[in-house]
């Protein structure tokens, strides 16, 4: 008897929520209390997050599936109900990640809807309520975090509701079913009062209000390919779910995509049980499964029966929403190109198979050749999407230099148009005016104003996507690190005009060699410095941040001259500041553009464009001539 006739009505949901509120702590503990782990078994929290990135940055960034088996309890209170299977499909809550959303809720017939308990319903917590919405799931709205201090699970779920109606949701969506969690003590409740202390409650809504996966086993085989990764042993793998029919272990299908088909062999088919994909003889319609042996696969393909109609079985592609950020990416030309030592791919072959890799994967990014044959322009949702890439490739062994961000325009209606986006500030009450102050030099709109309490204001802004490029680390600065920002693509609007990015001017090297601490202590005046003594720098590489708008062009290699008449008095005492260490986001964030930032697989540096100082116009002209352009 298969694995799936055992099972009592197969059970596929997606996790979503906005980013921090509490998605893959929450797995966590359905996977601990499902029976996935030994009692004994030591685990790691947050263990859907595999990623090295993933776990350095407490996010999650990949959607992940795993599955757990659950024993619904009868009135009496005995266990005797057969074995559930939910297939769970964590997805990430930034933003910048939608993309990942959008193509994995396909999986699913329903959704787990996680709001925090005191921050409410957020930008991206209304981006993916509304995907869910439009393909008719039902939704569990699970307010999670009722034990933090500045809980209102009342207020919030009031907002949610609100959000509902705003979002057009259905009666029967209207109708949703609510519970209350402490997702880090695996604690769910259907009322504020519940004396439960496990997530009994949350499996068994589960199983009451998201319907068994559809699908025929007995009709032609459909799977659509929502994922795809990569195994040491197998090769090349397609995730995807079973919309009809059924699979089995070394059965010769056909792969149809936009435009031609092609023949293959599973080779390999696996579900997935816990964390770990097992090996299966066959899978059934409705069920998650990984497929080897087809190399030339990519998501939004169809995986069908090999027959006589089988072109005609193709399944709707994947579509995501457009890109609203583009970034220059190009081959690494400074001098020190080469010279690290993790250094494995640096031509601009390499490159371009390494970019066009990941367009394949991720719907969300798309690559375009410009005129230089050794630059690509890429396009994604946000900073740190390509944050994101460029750090994967440079712990791959990549070298490469980037661009500063800029915004994709459009026109519409004749009219050049830019991205907007709706943002939320949370703060301090004592911050209102100042940040009411950056977002109004950003030409940012308030929409709404609103006091939660507890000292703290919540506002809502409209503000071009470029006045975001760079701003939360100003914000930060400016709020002595309290405040909370998170945002959202909200449309299009007619271009604002020219916009200055950054206030202040670059201190850069006017010649090669090795810093010493005589120059950088007497040129801390001017500004911070980016670069320690010690360190190799070259003609162009810009080595600190200058106080005024101007860029300043300075000697970081001088050295104390000497001699053998004695000074009068001591040597002055050398006292450095420590220098501001530069990550691909902030050096993203800060370059503007007539610069690039040099990513290598051991270091991030900020250089001018054009790297000899007869050659390279001031910084005012410069800005000035790229913002006309754009």
């Amino acid at each position: 008897m298969s694995s799936a006739s055992r099972l009592h009505g197969l059970r596929n949901i997606a996790i979503v929520a906005h980013v921090d509120h509490g998605k893959t702590t929450l797995v966590d503990h359905m996977l601990r209390q499902a029976g996935t782990f030994r009692a004994n078994e030591v685990l790691t929290e947050r263990v859907m997050d595999s990623n090295d990135l993933e776990r350095e940055r407490g996010i999650t960034i990949l959607a992940k599936n795993t599955s757990v088996r659950w024993r619904a309890r009868t009135a009496e209170g005995s266990a005797e109900n057969p074995l559930t299977k939910i297939n769970v499909i964590d997805t990430p809550g930034h933003a910048d990640f939608g993309g990942e959303v959008e193509r994995t809720l396909l999986m699913a017939d329903g959704a787990l809807l996680l709001v925090d308990a005191a921050e409410g319903p957020l930008p991206q917590t209304r981006f993916v309520l509304r995907k869910c919405l439009e393909l008719g799931f039902p939704v569990i709205v699970v307010i999670n975090k009722i034990d933090r201090s500045d809980a209102r699970p009342e207020d919030v779920h009031e907002e949610i509701f609100d959000l509902f109606c705003d979002l057009d949701a259905s009666d029967a969506q209207l109708d949703f079913p609510l519970l209350y969690a402490v997702g880090r003590e695996g604690i769910a409740k259907r009322t504020l009062d519940d004396p439960s202390t496990t997530l009994d409650p949350l499996f068994e809504t589960i199983l009451e209000k998201v319907p068994p996966a559809p699908g025929d086993p007995g009709a032609p085989l459909q799977i659509l390919v929502s994922n795809v990764d990569h195994d040491d042993y197998v090769g090349r793998l397609a995730i995807g779910r079973i919309v009809a029919g059924t699979v089995r272990a070394n059965h010769v299908v056909g792969i149809v995509k936009d435009g031609r088909t092609l023949k293959g062999t599973v080779k390999v088919l696996s579900t997935f049980e816990g964390l770990k994909r097992t090996p299966a003889n066959e899978a059934q319609a409705g069920e998650i499964v990984a497929v080897a042996g087809i190399e030339d696969v990519d998501v939004g393909d169809t995986i069908v029966d090999q027959d006589a109609a089988w072109e005609s079985r193709a399944l709707p592609r994947i579509h995501v929403e457009q890109p609203t950020i583009k970034m220059r990416v190009g081959v690494n030309t400074s001098p020190f190109a080469g010279k690290s030592d993790g250094t494995k791919y640096l031509t601009s072959r390499h490159l371009r198979e390494r970019l066009m890799r990941e367009t394949k994967r991720n719907l969300a990014v798309r690559v375009e050749e410009t005129d230089s044959p050794d630059t690509f322009l890429v396009l994604g949702r946000g900073e740190l999407q390509l944050a994101i890439l460029v750090e994967t490739m440079r712990r791959e062994g990549y070298e490469l230099q980037l661009g500063n961000p800029e915004v994709i325009t459009k026109t519409v209606d004749d009219q050049l148009c830019e991205p907007m986006e709706l943002v939320v500030v949370d703060v301090p009450e004592q911050f209102i005016g100042v940040v009411t102050e950056r977002l109004g030099e950003r030409r940012g709109r308030m929409v709404k104003m609103a006091n939660p309490g507890f000292g703290r204001a919540r506002m809502d802004y409209r503000v071009p996507s470029r006045g975001m490029i760079g701003f939360r680390g100003e914000l930060l600065t400016s709020t002595r690190g309290t405040a909370l920002l998170n945002s959202m693509f909200d449309g299009w609007e007619p271009w604002g005009g020219t916009m200055m990015k950054r206030t202040t001017g670059a201190i850069v090297a006017d010649r090669g060699g090795v810093t010493t601490p005589y120059a950088l202590h007497h040129l801390q005046p001017r500004g911070s410095f980016f670069v320690a003594p010690g360190m190799s720098v070259y003609e162009g590489m810009i080595v600190g941040e200058h106080n005024r708008p101007n860029d300043a062009d300075v000697n970081v290699i001088k050295e104390k001259k000497l001699s053998n008449v004695r000074n009068h008095g001591k040597d002055e005492n050398v006292m450095l500041a420590p220098p501001r260490i530069l990550t691909i986001e902030t050096a993203m964030e800060w370059i503007d553009a007539d610069e690039l930032v040099e990513v290598t697989p051991d270091a991030v540096r900020v250089r001018k464009a054009i790297l000899p100082i007869n050659l390279r116009p001031r910084r005012s002209v410069a800005i000035e001539d790229a913002q006309s352009v754009g």
